[in-house]
């Protein structure tokens, strides 16, 4: 797999619980992509650097893994933290 759906890699990965919330915050502007304000369908590859703005403060992650189903001990190798 050489791509993801960004709502769906930080759904799997676990940073965001739900993918309707992880879609809502692409919708609402607080998640980058590469520096970019990210739809819920853009691609997500290997490396890119993603940002979410939580409420109190953001995650910086750079993509290591795609995977479309991860199990719960597999999700923190899909990202390293900034």
């Amino acid at each position: 797999m050489s791509y993801i759906r960004i709502d769906k890699f930080l759904k799997n990965s676990r940073i965001i619980k739900r993918r309707t919330v992880a879609k809502e915050a692409c919708e609402q502007g607080r998640v980058l992509l590469n520096g970019k304000v990210a739809k819920p369908g853009d691609e997500v590859k290997l490396s890119d650097v993603i940002e979410v703005k939580f409420g109190n403060g953001s995650l910086k992650v750079e993509v290591t893994m795609l995977k479309d189903n991860p199990k719960k001990d597999e999700a923190d190798l899909m990202y390293k933290t900034l």
